[in-house]
């Protein structure tokens, strides 16, 4: 048997319900994640349900895209989103072992990759 251990989350956001500075769905503390630094990302909804994990080599670019991107699995389900949680993993393959564990572990309901549950 394996055992992996996740990083503790360095930044985690949430999102606010009636922003009153300028907002992504709700989110308003983006800058509070690393723009230039690689890790992996957890999207979570209602009652801490995992929705969606993801991983990067940039990580704030690539979080804002699943808000704004046509082909995110995440497109129609942002609302859901209410809290987003980043680890700092400058590894790659850590990075792509966190995600798999992840996504498995948690049964990532929006993660289609790698999923080895059933």
């Amino acid at each position: 048997m394996i055992l992996v251990t996740v990083p503790k989350p360095d930044v985690s956001i949430e999102k606010q319900e009636n922003p009153q500075l300028s907002h992504i769905y709700g989110f308003t503390d983006f800058h509070l994640i690393t723009r230039e630094e690689a890790g992996i990302f957890m999207f979570y909804g209602e009652n801490d349900e995992l929705l969606f994990v993801g991983k990067a080599r940039k990580l704030r670019p690539r979080i804002k895209k699943h808000f704004e991107d046509s082909v995110s699995p995440m497109k129609n389900h942002r609302e859901e989103v209410r809290r987003i949680e980043v680890c700092l993993v400058a590894d790659p393959t850590h990075r792509d072992i966190y995600e798999t564990y992840l996504i498995n572990s948690g049964r990532a309901k929006y993660n289609v990759d790698k999923v080895f549950y059933k």
